[in-house]
């Protein structure tokens, strides 16, 4: 099994109110400094593909039917092994909460 990562974020030049947004309600909390949030979206697909080129190709196809609009969004894909069955799929990091 394959996983592939797929990110999609705006293209430069298209607004991003929900960073925007993000950005204002730091202020608010008492951040300092922030100068720019951009939201993204971040995929992580599961693919059984023979090879690393196959399951990329089928990523790219998601893209083009579903996961990206081309006139306002570009998109990086990366193809790298699948975790052992049964594990999560999740990317590591904190939750929203700030714990591991």
């Amino acid at each position: 099994m394959t996983r592939v990562r797929i990110e999609v974020d705006l293209k430069r030049g298209v607004t991003d109110p929900e960073g925007e947004n993000v950005r204002k309600a730091l202020g608010l909390l008492g951040f300092k400094g922030i100068r720019g949030v951009h939201s993204a979206k971040l995929f992580l697909v599961d693919v059984d593909a023979a090879d690393p080129e196959e399951a990329r190709s089928a990523a790219e196809e998601m893209c083009r039917r579903l996961l990206a609009n081309p006139v306002i969004h570009d998109y990086t894909i990366s193809v790298e092994e699948a975790p052992p069955s049964g594990t999560a799929t999740k990317p590591r990091g904190r939750s929203a909460r700030g714990r591991p």
